[in-house]
């Protein structure tokens, strides 16, 4: 009888074990479900929609000299996106736009509002790129790429054509692996994941879209 006891007694305790095991198995499982959930986020910007829209890109001579493809490949694919995606706009063809910038003198400094009007929009996507490095500060054998930029709207018909309506703050990494070594991939990799990645966070700015609930998980 002592030995059923203890025989039935170990029995038990191992099917409390096996419940906790399972029930700890399923919180693992919820938990993944849940790192892994969407939502959808609404445009923080709609006043492109059913616009004529020009892009426009500066930055500084650091940038310029070491990332001399950085500024068209932003006004296209920013260009393109917007066209993807923003209901009824009409987005001024990204050659045009580059052209005129390459050949009008001071464009930077120029008011907002006749920029507008040269180049026939309604509206002004005007991005400040005031960063873009591939390596971390003093760090050239490691790839720890970043973009950070200003990005400001301009409305030709708003209260005040020659200021923004709207600011806001956008910023990019790439890649997601930490101390990725400079052997593990080559500059031209690095550059246009961090590419995709900015032009992907500045367009979520204009039109709904589904991003990762827990996107630093």
């Amino acid at each position: 009888m002592l030995f059923r006891s203890v025989v039935l007694g170990l029995a038990s305790v191992g099917l409390l074990l096996g419940g906790c095991q399972i029930f700890g198995a399923a919180g693992v499982i919820g938990q993944n479900i849940e790192r892994e959930k969407k939502v959808e986020v609404l445009a923080e910007y709609d006043g492109l929609r059913d616009e004529t829209v020009a892009v426009v890109v500066i930055t500084d001579m650091v940038v310029m000299y070491e990332h001399p493809s950085v500024v068209p490949n932003l006004v296209v694919n920013l260009s393109r996106r917007i066209q993807q995606n923003v209901e009824g706009v009409k987005v001024l063809d990204p050659r045009v736009v580059l052209d005129w910038t390459h050949h009008t003198a001071g464009w930077q400094t120029m008011p907002y509002g006749q920029i507008c009007e040269e180049l026939g929009v309604d509206r002004l996507v005007w991005v400040d790129l005031f960063e873009f490095r591939l390596h971390p500060p003093g760090n050239r054998w490691q790839w720890q790429g970043a973009a950070g930029a200003t990005i400001g709207l301009v409305e030709l018909d708003g209260f005040d054509p020659d200021g923004f309506a709207e600011t806001y703050d956008v910023s990019a990494t790439f890649p997601d692996v930490p101390e990725l070594g400079r052997e593990s991939a080559t500059a031209n990799q690095i550059e246009t994941g961090l590419l995709a990645s900015f032009v992907q966070k500045a367009g979520w700015l204009f039109y709904d879209h589904i991003e990762d609930k827990y996107p630093d998980v």
